[in-house]
């Protein structure tokens, strides 16, 4: 007790420390996130933004490339003096235009000389030299296209807003220069339109040629800039000519920004967008100190609490503590003895698979084996392996982890047909007795776990004989669960499926723990202990209700309710003989496969049997097989749990691209097929057989057939 005191209070002590250092270190950490994801959301509304600057720049510049067109169609084939007779027409033609577009200041037709023939703001046109401005000298030696200028003032006479020139060369019909085609641009018209889509502090727009040289910038600048080539921005536009995102100090304001960058196709223009870095970093501020807010006065009262624990425990917590580890020391040995329990049954059960399996391959390595006994090998091998897999699908079942495969089906029938089976397994001096109502009794489940379930029962219930006794199967219809057994209710009712015995019975202290995959009454080695587990798991995850009813000497009554499906309809029955001939046919399968043994396996096999594959190692890979030629694969085949994509968001990508292309997925075990089931894609179960593999590739390829056939041409 004296030295368990001073322990105590040491760790009281160490958790007022920790109530202090933990909240410091999660601020720090959530700081570090915040910070992270504070940048990454800047960074994406910086990419929207450039989204839209670079749609409306596309746009404008555009709708000026058509009116240079619309203008040269105008004057085709006039020589200079006829533009010049029809000034007023044209002066007409031109002002109409220009109204028209708001960011177009005015409309010119120069001749080679650089004088204005015609143009939208006067008639006539004042007999002023423009052969110096860029947007025509660069017109004089050659075509260039169309020409996008710098910014620049007007010339008197004529006064207003700057602008920068859009121009195409006009030709004679030798192909010789005669004259310009211009129409003057307003950036404050792109500065306008910048100024009412950023509205968030901090907000940048750019529009900037290749050069550097700034056509239009928000916020607006008194004086025209350009970006050096040399400069931060230019070398990351010569790394990444198309598009970027950089964070550089601007040399026109000295404000650093986070900069997003993208080239205007067919244009030597760049649309530029951002964020000032200071604006980012007071969200982040802003962010912090509403954790601060919350956090301190949290961390405060909490170490307020430890303190005043640490005053009023000083004489109780030594026994608690101690009373405690008496408790924890109970528990770890009676999970270490069940964890043994489990794990010799599971490794005596599994050995003695290995044992045959082993046995078999060292028999068949011998070169003067028989053929019937080469085959019946073979066949060992299978069924151990079947085997084997029954036993992990039990492990499973008990978790509720297993992928069901819900099918309607008639209990009363089923529980009929299993009579033969559980009479061999019983024996002989244990009577069976089997009834089943007349009508059918239609559930929506796993056919196969359940008769896993009955059998499991109908051991369990020999294994409580253990000698001659009778064995009573019940199939009935019950409209509710017994008493308080489940909180919700089936609206058509349940089917109670009840085996009841005539053994020795259960103790009331053990009806929690029959259930359980740690607790079995068989000896050390001799078996797993993991039938009810599976069917305490199959009942549950079929969203039913399992009951025991036991009195010791007088035999025990296992009862599984499972809600009853709706309707009275048939279940669906393929006939054995309409199976399909495992035979390729000539069919192209896409396997996508990240173990590659297994990816070896599938395709060997399915290239014996007439199948084209291609075998690819993920997601990725198998969607650039798709996109280069997806007509020619027949059926996809995945696998479910694969790094990065999954095989089922691989699955629903190709249905959302090529929904006429069928997807198989394989799986030995996934979370989110057990939980969220194969999401209407067909499954085949690991491990599988080729035969089973080219039975379901033959059904989904008869489908697409069938659906291409019923296509309308």
């Amino acid at each position: 007790m004296q030295t368990a005191q001073p322990n105590s209070l040491k760790l009281l002590q160490w958790m007022m420390a920790a109530s202090l250092a933990l909240p410091l270190a999660l601020f720090v950490f959530a700081s570090a996130v915040s910070w992270v994801s504070t940048n990454e959301t800047a960074d994406r509304e910086i990419e929207r933004a450039l989204d839209v600057a670079h749609e409306h720049a596309l746009k404008v510049f555009e709708t000026i490339d058509r009116s240079l067109s619309e203008i040269a169609e105008i004057v085709r084939g006039i020589p200079d003096a006829g533009i010049a007779s029809r000034e007023e027409t044209l002066h007409l033609r031109l002002k109409q235009l220009a109204d028209s577009l708001p960011q177009m200041k005015s409309a010119w037709i120069f001749d080679a000389r650089g004088r204005a023939l015609v143009n939208s703001l006067v008639v006539p046109a004042p007999a002023i030299d423009f052969s110096d401005r860029d947007y025509f000298s660069a017109h004089v030696e050659r075509n260039v296209g169309t020409y996008i200028g710098e910014a620049l003032k007007p010339r008197p006479p004529y006064q207003g807003a700057a602008f920068f020139g859009v121009s195409r060369r006009r030709e004679n019909e030798d192909g010789s220069f005669a004259g310009v085609f211009q129409a003057s641009v307003l950036p404050e018209y792109f500065e306008n339109f910048y100024a009412r889509i950023g509205r968030e502090p901090g907000s940048f727009f750019a529009l900037v040629r290749t050069d550097g040289a700034v056509l239009a910038h928000f916020p607006a600048l008194d004086r025209n800039f350009r970006f050096e080539p040399t400069g931060p921005l230019g070398q990351q536009i010569v790394a990444h000519p198309q598009a970027g995102v950089i964070t550089v100090n601007s040399p026109a304001d000295g404000i650093e920004r986070r900069l997003g960058y993208q080239r205007l196709a067919e244009y030597p223009i760049y649309v530029s967008a951002g964020l000032e870095t200071s604006a980012i970093r007071a969200r982040w501020l802003a962010t912090m100190s509403q954790h601060l807010i919350f956090g301190a006065p949290a961390t405060a009262l909490l170490f307020f609490l430890l303190s005043l624990a640490l005053r009023r425990t000083r004489h109780l917590h030594a026994e608690a503590a101690k009373r405690a580890e008496a408790e924890e020391a109970l528990k770890h040995g009676q999970r270490l003895e069940a964890l043994g329990q489990l794990t010799g049954g599971v490794a005596h059960d599994f050995n003695n698979l290995l044992t045959v399996i082993s046995a078999s391959v060292d028999m068949l390595r011998r070169p003067d084996l028989p053929e019937p006994r080469r085959l019946r090998y073979i066949d060992a091998i299978s069924d151990t392996v079947t085997r084997a897999a029954k036993l992990t699908g039990q492990l499973l079942a008990f978790a509720r982890r297993q992928t069901l495969k819900p099918e309607l089906f008639d209990v009363g029938q089923n529980v009929q047909m299993l009579g033969e089976m559980i009479a061999t397994l019983i024996g002989s001096r244990i009577e069976i007795v089997i009834h089943v109502p007349d009508e059918p009794c239609f559930i929506n489940a796993d056919a196969g776990q359940f008769e896993t379930a009955v059998i499991n029962m109908a051991v369990n219930a020999r294994d409580a004989i253990d000698g001659a006794g009778r064995l009573t199967l019940t199939v009935r219809m019950v409209a509710e669960l017994p008493g308080a057994a489940a909180p919700s209710k089936n609206p058509h009712g349940y089917v109670a499926v009840s085996v009841e015995d005539t053994g020795i019975g259960i103790p009331q202290d053990r009806f929690g723990i029959i259930f359980e995959p740690f607790f079995t009454t068989k000896e050390v080695g001799q078996g797993t202990g993991l039938g009810l587990s599976q069917v305490f798991g199959f009942t549950k995850q079929s969203g039913g209700e399992v009951i025991v009813a036991s009195e010791l000497g007088k035999g025990s009554i296992f009862t599984l309710y499972l809600p009853r499906a709706a309707g009275g309809g048939r279940p669906r029955q393929v006939a054995a003989e309409d199976a399909p001939p495992i035979d390729g046919q000539g069919m192209w399968v896409l396997v996508v496969e990240d173990n590659a043994e297994i990816g070896k396996f599938a395709t060997d096999a399915l290239a014996g049997l007439g199948y084209h594959t291609t075998l690819v190692g993920n997601a990725t890979h198998a969607l650039e097989e798709l996109m280069s030629d997806a007509s020619r694969f027949d059926v996809v085949f995945s696998d479910v749990v694969m790094p990065g994509m999954s095989g089922i968001e691989l699955a629903q990508e190709i249905r959302r691209r090529h929904h006429d292309l069928p997807v198989v997925l394989t799986s030995g075990y996934s979370h989110v097929l057990s939980q969220n089931g194969s999401y209407g894609f067909e499954l085949l179960q690991k491990p599988y057989s080729i035969e089973q593999l080219a039975e379901v590739l033959q059904k989904v390829g008869r489908w697409r057939n069938v659906k291409r056939d019923a296509a309308p041409a």
